[in-house]
């Protein structure tokens, strides 16, 4: 489903990804894990070419995401992303945002947008909220406004970038809960995260990178328990014993 051959990224002398390399299967959950400014967005960022990579190359489904045009924008449409900021437009509607897309890329019909819309939101736990303006919504409302807007394009696999760092605690497991949901429904799912509770409970394999490299990409259950390295077993104890 996606393979990372051996990537790497520089920002002018800065080296930020070094010779990186994973698979992920279809329907497989991988949480990205590492200290901050280990790498993990700028990873993620590759995946579906928000970022250019100056060596080796990613793949899905067999095509390379270093094409452009209109392949890039064919590939992009299958992969759903959520960021840390929401990204909605504050002067739609929650369902203008999430029909917008569908009907310019996918060429929906506003009805058929607007009743996938329907559908989404009822799945996110706001069925009501359809005509109400992003500002008006807590942070933990938005952003499960925006995964149900990244799933409206009908998407092969989701990616998330950190999506509850800008939340409030109280709003974290709203959307983590929208995210357990999602991973049940068998999508391809790869999530930067420093919730290990989720981690846990929902990844089939974790990958742990710091400096830019991939230090350990191992199931869940052995990175919790015995993980190989010194460095993940730091991260693990400073992260788990807060």
């Amino acid at each position: 489903m996606i393979e990372i051959d051996c990537i790497s990224k520089w920002y002018g002398k800065r080296r930020v990804l070094t010779d990186c390399s994973a698979r992920i299967a279809k329907g497989e959950i991988v949480v990205v894990c590492g200290p901050s400014g280990s790498g993990k967005s700028t990873l993620i960022k590759c995946v579906n070419g928000l970022v250019q990579v100056e060596s080796g190359r990613v793949v899905i489904d067999g095509q390379p995401v270093g094409t452009h045009g209109r392949e890039l924008v064919k590939l992009r449409s299958r992969i759903g992303m959520v960021f840390q900021s929401f990204d909605l437009y504050p002067h739609m509607t929650v369902t203008q945002n999430i029909t917008l897309a569908p009907i310019k890329v996918l060429r929906r019909s506003r009805e058929q947008a607007a009743q996938r819309a329907r559908e989404l939101l009822n799945q996110v736990g706001l069925a009501d909220f359809g005509g109400r303006y992003p500002p008006s919504l807590s942070g933990g409302q938005q952003q499960r406004v925006a995964i149900a807007r990244a799933l409206a394009m009908d998407p092969d696999i989701m990616l998330f970038d950190e999506p509850t760092s800008a939340l409030d605690p109280e709003m974290i497991n709203e959307v983590l809960d929208v995210m357990t949901d999602l991973a049940k429904t068998g999508m391809t799912m790869m999530v930067v995260t420093h919730e290990m509770g989720f981690a846990r409970r929902v990844a089939h394999r974790v990958i742990f990178m710091d400096e830019g490299t991939i230090v350990e990409d191992t199931s869940k259950d052995i990175f919790f328990t015995k993980p190989k390295s010194e460095r993940a077993a730091q991260f693990l104890s400073k992260i788990l014993h807060h």
